[in-house]
Order: structure tokens, then sequence, then C-alpha cells
């Protein structure tokens, strides 16, 4: 049996894209696997009584090493923030190439922890900064001093000790540009370094903790245990700069959603599922029913999400239990497609991840297939002529062509640069001033205008004629030809409309990253959850893939 590749029209709606969930192809469990074997170090620790200070820890493998450099600094209760306009934090870190000398050292201590502001060098690959989550970071150093571990449920209500506000990358304030080490084998896959330096920063915020609470109390202090260890994160306060890149990295955006649905297709083609495979299935799903009840947030679109995916779930598992049989032919097939009978986006894609679960045969060769050399698809055929594009249009983008972009409530909204931070922004184009300033990420208005422009246009005209009078639509006729060999290169939804939730575009980012617990704060900006559950250093070589659906209260 073959099944078809679910519809880009329908996948690609911001509805669809923002329910979607971590899963095996997801950034940072992909990175554990490819990085388990490698030697970890912590090579310097050089903490005062307070935890302010410096430490390096490092990864290595044959001649390779990458050495995570972080500064925890004093700063006081009013001067922590996460908004970008933050100008201190208490941490800040970097992952350098290489070895640090302790010229590296004394230089980095004069730059990374001004962030933006500072200036690194072609030696460092990844610039972060991070703040404690005050309450449970005091408990725990509190607890640990007084002989005692903390309180696991007020640790579950948050997740973590710290949360990044950014991580940058790819040249950003001087750091390597990626052609410098885009060849490297072992960070191939996406966002490898970016993972790399999130997951080192959790050992650092552990290592730090107990440190405080040793000098503390040096008589009665007791570690950290290490299984609650394993089941704190890092947690992230993201906003509108992450939605932006999904925009502008059309290919990329492909590769990603490409991999996922072909995952679901090869899966829903397996006719005879395992015994093993479809029991794995299940004591995940009824695992997640558990992670899913503690999944803390005070947003309310965020809690009917939460209650109508929990809702979703167990109908799903009452339905498993009474009514289906997985030793029937393509049993995957007929439990998807009941799903999106009976189920909503939240739970339809969240089995979509589960049904990964059981297959690194299938998922594994499509891990190495996400990365995207964007640079090679960016040429735009001039040869080609009016008719070749009047049909992309037509087929790729139809539902786009259809919107009223002369309706007030199509054009709500422009994207901009804020001259401040260099960041993304979002303003109501009717409220706010500067719309003459807008970035070129209305893509469904733009393909709309380069629609009718060409209505007129004899069918023979070559695109190289036609952009020579309107180069004003280069950038759109370049995205076109490019869903021509890219079908999921495209969100199909207006990104300026009154009915724009920025929000979906950042959460579909995220689960490719691997995120869990989504906090919106607003539309445009929430805190998330990175690598709770996950293996520590130590751990690491007998890494368990399950890691990622355990919690403190498993």
């Amino acid at each position: 049996m073959e099944v078809q590749l679910r519809d880009p029209k329908i996948v690609m709606k911001l509805s669809k894209l923002g329910s979607f969930h971590q899963s095996k192809l997801s950034f940072l469990r992909s990175f554990l696997k490819e990085f388990k074997n490698w030697k970890h170090k912590k090579d310097l620790f050089e903490l005062d009584e307070n935890g302010h200070g410096r430490a390096v820890y490092s990864l290595s493998q044959n001649n390779r090493t990458y050495s995570l450099v972080c500064f925890a600094n004093h700063i006081k209760d009013d001067e922590r923030s996460d908004r970008v306009i933050a100008t201190k934090w208490d941490t800040a870190f970097t992952l350098h190439d290489g070895v640090p000398t302790k010229k590296d050292l004394d230089r980095l201590y004069n730059d990374v922890p001004k962030q933006e502001v500072g200036r690194l060098s072609f030696k460092e690959l990844t610039l972060s900064r991070a703040n404690k989550s005050l309450r449970i970071f005091n408990h725990v150093v509190e607890s640990l001093s007084k002989g005692k571990q903390p309180d696991k449920n007020k640790l579950m209500e948050v997740g973590y000790l710290y949360r990044t506000t950014a991580v940058y990358g790819s040249g950003k304030f001087g750091l390597a540009d990626r052609f410098r080490i885009k060849n490297r084998d072992e960070i191939c896959g996406p966002f490898r370094l970016e993972m790399m330096l999130v997951y080192l920063v959790r050992e650092f915020t552990f290592d730090q903790v107990n440190h405080i609470a040793k000098q503390k109390n040096p008589k009665k202090a007791v570690a950290l245990d290490l299984d609650i260890c394993r089941n704190l994160g890092i947690g992230n306060s993201t906003g509108l700069g992450m939605a932006p890149f999904i925009v502008n990295h059309p290919t990329l955006l492909n590769n990603w959603i490409l991999a996922r649905e072909i995952s679901l297709k090869k899966i829903r083609e397996i006719e005879n599922i395992k015994d093993n495979d479809f029991k794995l299935f299940k004591k995940i799903l009824k695992k997640s029913l558990k992670n899913i009840s503690f999944w803390n947030t005070d947003s309310e679109f965020q809690k009917k999400k939460i209650f109508g995916l929990l809702k979703d779930m167990e109908k799903l598992l009452n339905f498993i239990n009474k009514h289906f049989d997985f030793k029937g032919k393509y049993s995957f097939n007929e439990l998807y497609l009941w799903c999106e009978k009976n189920l909503n986006d939240e739970c339809i894609e969240y089995i979509v991840s589960l049904m990964m679960e059981p297959y690194d045969n299938i998922i594994n060769p499509l891990i190495k297939k996400m990365s995207s050399d964007e640079e090679k698809h960016f040429n735009i055929p001039t040869q080609k002529n009016i008719e070749n594009l009047r049909n992309i249009l037509e087929n790729n983008y139809s539902e786009i062509i259809k919107i009223d972009f002369s309706k007030k409530e199509n054009n709500q909204n422009f994207w901009f640069i804020s001259k401040n931070k260099e960041e993304p922004r979002l303003a109501d184009r009717y409220l706010d001033r500067g719309s003459e300033l807008e970035q070129p990420l209305a893509i469904a208005r733009d393909i709309k205008i380069l629609y009718e422009r060409i209505s007129n246009k004899k069918n023979s005209l070559s695109i190289g004629k036609f952009l020579m009078e309107n180069n004003d639509l280069r950038h759109v006729v370049r995205r076109a030809f490019i869903s021509e060999n890219f079908p999921y290169a495209e969100i199909q939804d207006n990104t300026i409309g009154s009915k724009l939730m920025p929000i979906d575009m950042l959460r579909l980012k995220l689960s490719f990253f691997g995120a869990v617990k989504f906090d919106p704060r607003s539309d445009k900006w929430l805190r998330i959850c990175m690598f709770q559950g996950a293996p520590l250093l130590n751990d690491l070589k007998s890494l368990d893939d399950e890691w990622i659906y355990n919690t403190l209260n498993s």
C-alpha cells in the first residue's frame, strides 16, 4: 500500500504548524545521540562563595574540541530581566572552537558578558546568556545547604534553574561565519552547536548550585540528587526574533517538514506492526498523559490547548484499549486515519510524533537530510516564462491568491527591525508609525501582487524580461520557483493579517528544536523547557532515547 504525503496546503497552515510537538527528529535529541560517545571534561571551575566567576566545559573527539566558556556575574535583583532590552544577566556563555587559552579567557571575560554590545572572534561559534529562575534557584541552594533535597513539586512547577534569553550563532557579533565550519561532519545537522551550548549550560547550573550550597554550609550541605538533575532542563524565553527565520529559510523549512511527513508516510505504510513496536508506542502514550498533566502555564490560550490535548489523548487511549486491533494490516495507518477523523490538530500532531518512537531505521536516515545548502537554490531561472510562473502560483499558492488584500484586516500588521536590538518586531499598520520600514515578510501579500501583475502578461514573456520592470518582486519570484521543488517551503497563511498568531511560528521552530512545556506569555513570546529528563554528561554513553518522556513525577 502506498500512502500519499500530506497536502502542503493543509500542513503548512499556521494553526497546524503551531500544533507540532518534539519528536525523534528534534535537534536536541539527535544531538545527544550523535555526541553520546564524545569525551567530556570540566576544564576550569573558578567560582567564589556566591557562585560568581568563570568555568569551562569541553566535549572532544579525535582532534576536535568544543569548549563552553561560562561567566557567572553578580547582578541586583531589579537588574534581572528576560526582555531583549536587558543589559545584564546572571550568566553569559560562548562556545569556543578548541581549547581556550588564558589569553582567550581574559579576552572573552571582557566581551561575553556584554553580549550584543561586545565583539567576539572567529574562534567563538555561539553566544548566549541566561537568568536564574530566582525562586527555584534559591530554594534549591537553601535546601542543599541544610542537608536536604529540594521540594520536587516546586521544581516541577518550573522545570529548570536557569532560562536563556537568546542563543546566537552564524556570524552575529563577530562569531564565526557558517562557511568556516559547515563541512564538519559532526555538526552537519541543524543547530548542533546551539544544542551543545544549551546542554553544557545545563551541566554548569547543577555544579553551580552544589558549589554555592557547599560554600554556604560546608559541613552539612549535600549535592543535588542526580535523578532530580536529570529531570531539570534549561528554560528559554523566546520572542518574535525567531519568527522570521522560518520565512527567510524556505528550503531549510521544507527539509524539516518533509522529513516529518516522510516519516509519517513510511510508518503508515508498514503492513505488520511488531508487538514490541506497538508496546513502546502505547507505553510512551501513557507516559505522555502524565507529562502533559504537569504542563503548567498561566496562559488561557495554552490551558485550553492542554485541556483539549489531555481529553483527546484519553479518548485515543480508550479507543486503543477497547476497539483497536494493532495486529491488523497497516494498523498505524488505520490509527492515524481515526485520529484525523476524531481528534484536534494538537493531538493529531502529538500522535504523529509518538508514532516515530519505535522506528530508528526510518528516522535516522532522514535526520541527515534536514540541513540545506540554501545558496544552491536561490538562483532565479530567468529563461523560464510567465506561463511557467503562473502555473506554479495557481498550483502551489491557490489559497493565498484568493486572499483579498484590499480589506483592512488582511493588512493589519507589518514586520520591522528594532533599532536598539536589531531584532524583528511586529506592529499595527493603522496605529503605529514606521510601516515605510517594513521587512519583506508579507509573502502572501507579495505573491498576490505578483499574480495580479502577471495577469496581463504574455505567456511567452521570459522571467528575466519581466524582472527588468518588476524588480520589487524578485524575492517572491525566487520563492515561487523554489516551491516548485520544495513543496513544504512556504507557510500557506497571511503573516500580516489581523488573525495572525505569531506564537504559532515560534512554536513550529521550537518543536523542531525539541522544546517542551510551551508557556505563552502573550501571542508574541513564550517560555519553554529544553533537555528536561535528558541524561547528564556522565550518563551520556548509556543514552536511553525515551528520556524525553520522563519527569520527576513518573
